[in-house]
């Protein structure tokens, strides 16, 4: 009986140090903890969308226990909206639409956002002014009196028209004003129903190579020192050039201003996850490339030209990095 006894207290202290070495290894090999990123992007057909996708990928394959998704959305101003209520982790915004919603100016007047950081800018979205040779429009002031389709109401290309006719001293009251989408400018310019169209986006753009394969285009340039006045006054705007042969018979460079498409979180992203992301994306630039023709603009050198908000501490730690 004793015997018997000693054999069972034998067994039952294996099985406690077999349950407790078990125990142990789980607890060393515990996986971290999920984090779930919700990336907002824009329409499917953009540029916000594939880069997007990409980043979603990259965050998922470099942080442990990320787990990433983009999702499409109406883009910057819908995205901010999104950032705001907490629907999204990461929006893709361009700069001047970050600045207006942090300040509560603009299409955000009396509803500003107040805990917005930025995570990064990545390239730029270029202001084209466009119309047919044959309208005889050559310069922002031969816009007097035309049909110009300045952008779909409260959208930021319409901001970008109102501020650059501004800069010449020419309004709304000069002009015939049509609030157009992209897609419509492009129709309505086809069509002879506006003279000129204002589209804010990375050059080239679709839209615009559709004009330029049926009719010969024209791009209105920016001068320079109408330029410099407006980043003055308005500092998320910056200067390029639309090279030559972008588009189908334009021949010659054309000066232009651009905003920034921006990365944007909010204050509840800490400092230790704005530097994984930011590293995440800046170590992994082919991915970007292979996802988008504008993932070659997107490095770690141009990651806070035309940040219009106050950058995420973790952020800002990665790219004072050397």
């Amino acid at each position: 009986m004793k015997k018997l006894l000693a054999i069972v207290t034998v067994c039952l202290l294996l099985v406690v140090m077999v349950a407790g070495c078990g125990q142990s290894s789980k607890t060393e090999n515990k996986a971290p903890a999920q984090k779930f990123i919700n990336i907002a992007t824009g329409g499917t057909a953009g540029t916000y969308y594939p880069l997007g996708g990409a980043i979603a990928e990259i965050l998922n394959k470099n942080i442990p226990g990320v787990n990433a998704s983009a999702q499409s959305t109406g883009a910057s101003v819908a995205n901010i909206n999104l950032l705001s209520t907490g629907k999204v982790d990461i929006a893709f915004v361009q700069n001047d639409i970050t600045y207006y919603a942090a300040n509560g100016t603009e299409m955000f007047k009396g509803k500003k956002v107040a805990n917005l950081k930025g995570l990064a800018t990545l390239y730029a979205e270029t202001v084209q002014i466009v119309t047919l040779k044959k309208t005889g429009v050559k310069t922002i002031a031969d816009l007097k009196g035309k049909r110009v389709a300045v952008g779909a109401a409260g959208s930021g290309t319409e901001a970008n028209a109102r501020q650059i006719l501004e800069a010449y001293g020419i309004t709304y009251k000069d002009l015939k004003v049509q609030y157009l989408s992209f897609g419509e400018a492009a129709s309505s310019l086809k069509d002879g129903n506006v003279d000129a169209a204002f589209v804010t986006a990375g050059f080239p753009t679709a839209a615009i190579q559709d004009i330029a394969a049926q009719h010969e285009l024209v791009l209105i340039p920016v001068d320079a020192a109408k330029a410099d006045a407006m980043i003055k006054k308005y500092p998320f705007y910056t200067k390029v050039v639309i090279p030559a042969k972008t588009y189908p018979n334009v021949t010659t460079d054309t000066p232009a201003v651009a905003v920034k498409a921006m990365l944007v979180v909010t204050d509840k992203m800490d400092a230790d996850m704005g530097y994984k992301v930011a590293k995440a994306i800046y170590t992994n630039g082919d991915r970007l490339k292979a996802a988008h023709s504008q993932g070659k603009n997107i490095t770690k050198d141009t990651a806070t030209q035309g940040m219009s908000i106050k950058l995420n501490a973790g952020a800002e730690k990665f790219y004072k990095e050397k």
